[in-house]
């Protein structure tokens, strides 16, 4: 009969979660200063209870969770949801930032060829050179 843990190593928790996908990565990114736990820097062996809040930068995206349970096997994603819970402000702002990236990404000239004489003079007007 197994008890249910009270503590997990954070490094463990984090590829539980499916946040990062190797434990190797997890622990490089909590080594890296990308991992905070309660507003605090960690290392890969911190001891997570439930309650704790954990801070994850991935990228230009920012993940704030709240540790809702403590798992050390990686399941399959609906079993690694619940493990966490986010918070819903910080979920609203890495939204809107994949969407800029989204926007800008399909806004940007994916031309190959070199800019006409015609455009080059209408990037100058946007520019103010004209």
């Amino acid at each position: 009969m197994h008890e249910k843990p009270d503590h997990a190593r954070l490094d463990r928790w984090l590829w539980a979660t499916r946040l990062f996908k190797t434990r190797a990565l997890a622990a490089r990114a909590v080594d890296g200063g990308r991992v905070e736990v309660n507003e605090e820097k960690a290392k890969p062996a911190k001891l997570l209870r439930i309650g704790d809040l954990v801070r994850v930068r991935i990228g230009p995206y920012e993940y704030r969770v709240v540790v809702r349970a403590l798992g050390v096997k990686r399941g399959s994603a609906v079993q690694a949801a619940t493990l966490y819970e986010e918070e819903p402000a910080g979920r609203e702002r890495r939204e809107h930032l994949a969407e800029q990236h989204r926007l800008a990404a399909r806004m940007s000239d994916t031309r190959k060829e070199r800019p006409s004489k015609r455009d080059r003079r209408e990037i100058g007007k946007l520019k103010g050179r004209e």
